[in-house]
């Protein structure tokens, strides 16, 4: 991007490495110059907690509101009874209303901390595409929606077309996803007044069928931007893991467990986290990121400290901090670890080693526990673990004890 941006939030989506691409970035830096603007991210409800791939996007929103604009989160309760057939190999398994509902409510949960909801001028807003979607005439939507869209060019983008080359199906109503996400903006525009929808790159061919849409049927002048869809320098994934996903919600995945994620960053991608995870200045990230040796792992430290704390609040960063000294400095067992508690109808006369790896979570399977166990990789209360046949009666758990994955994943299994 040769354009230099006069604002403050289009400033900080390039400075801090947030930008992939945009429609026009002039014409948009020069609308939040004018004042308030509000600007939106879809989620659809397809789960009960947002993970750590979303936080990329919310982070993009608590700048937008730190820059004086107006975040919306659009809760898909209408297209998650569709399914986004974005990059995917299969159609998704469709959800009812009571489920779209729960997860709602478990994902608003996560917004909460990062977003102030309110009535203000730069106020967040909480959307339910629901809203507009659920009461549609399918003829007249048709009619005055449909009319707008070629088939060849939707067959043109490239999470459609990847999905058709592997000769998998894509159902009609997954082909529909992309016109209600269209509707959407062109909605939340005439509503709101919102000029401004962000995204993962890979939601490019969907945001500009909304622009399209908007500018054709209400002449609305609207713009998109998306964000770098963001992988490991080892290249993965962001935000898998040996466990699963890293969830946001802290019922579903502890703050340990969170902080230990970040912890665990390579070398090479600290500098680049910061700048997207915290809102440390950059000049600090930079600094931080350029540590070697021994001085990276404080700054990945601190890193996991200032990710957590936005999340889970500075009382449970600070405890988790305290848990990985006392666990890797000093050899003990720390009062914050992951803990499984077994009741004794589920310990019976006595339970597999392999067993408490996976229902601990240290483990996806009785596969990996093996291999783990074979690789000299499992400890039991710090010392190696050798035998994978190995049963744990009632007499060994009268205290927890620690099991550990490898040096840096470890869990306490009691009696409950």
């Amino acid at each position: 991007m040769t354009y230099h941006p006069k604002s403050e939030f289009i400033h900080t989506m390039k400075t801090r490495g947030f930008l992939a691409d945009c429609t026009d970035y002039q014409g948009l830096d020069e609308a939040l110059l004018k004042g308030t603007q509000s600007a939106y991210i879809g989620y659809d409800a397809t789960a009960q907690s947002l993970h750590v791939g979303h936080l990329l996007n919310i982070m993009m929103l608590r700048w937008m509101q730190k820059c004086g604009h107006k975040p919306i989160t659009l809760m898909g309760g209408g297209t998650t009874k569709v399914g986004d057939p974005s990059f995917r190999a299969d159609e998704r398994p469709l959800l009812g209303p009571e489920q779209i509902d729960a997860n709602i409510a478990g994902m608003q949960q996560v917004f909460e901390k990062y977003l102030t909801y309110g009535s203000g001028p730069s106020d967040a807003l909480m959307l339910n595409n629901a809203e507009w979607l659920d009461n549609l005439n399918y003829l007249d939507f048709l009619r005055d929606i449909g009319r707008h869209f070629s088939v060849n060019r939707m067959l043109s983008f490239e999470s459609v077309k990847s999905r058709l080359d592997r000769e998998q199906s894509l159902s009609f109503l997954e082909f529909n996803y992309m016109i209600l996400q269209a509707y959407d903006f062109m909605e939340l525009h005439r509503r709101y007044g919102c000029i401004l929808q962000m995204g993962g790159s890979d939601q490019w061919g969907n945001i500009v069928n909304g622009i399209d849409l908007t500018r054709r049927v209400i002449d609305g002048e609207v713009y998109g931007l998306t964000s770098p869809l963001l992988t490991t320098s080892d290249g993965k994934k962001m935000g898998k893991s040996q466990g699963g996903a890293i969830w946001l919600n802290g019922d579903m995945l502890s703050p340990y467990a969170f902080w230990q994620f970040w912890r665990n960053t390579t070398d090479a991608d600290v500098g680049r986290f910061l700048k997207l995870y915290t809102e440390l200045p950059v000049d600090e990230c930079d600094r931080l990121g350029a540590l070697e040796g021994a001085e990276i792992n404080e700054a990945k430290i601190t890193l996991a400290n200032e990710v957590t704390t936005l999340l889970h609040g500075v009382d449970a960063a600070q405890a988790a901090e305290a848990t990985a000294r006392e666990v890797f400095e000093k050899g003990g067992v720390g009062d914050d670890l992951p803990t499984l508690t077994l009741s004794a109808a589920e310990l019976g006369d006595g339970v597999s080693i392999v067993q408490l790896l996976v229902k601990s979570g240290l483990a996806a399977s009785g596969k990996e526990a093996k291999r783990l166990i074979a690789e000299n990789g499992a400890k039991l209360n710090d010392e190696p673990l050798t035998n994978a046949g190995l049963m744990l009666g009632p007499d060994v758990l009268t205290t927890p004890i620690k099991l550990s994955a490898g040096k840096k994943r470890h869990a306490l299994v009691q009696i409950g």
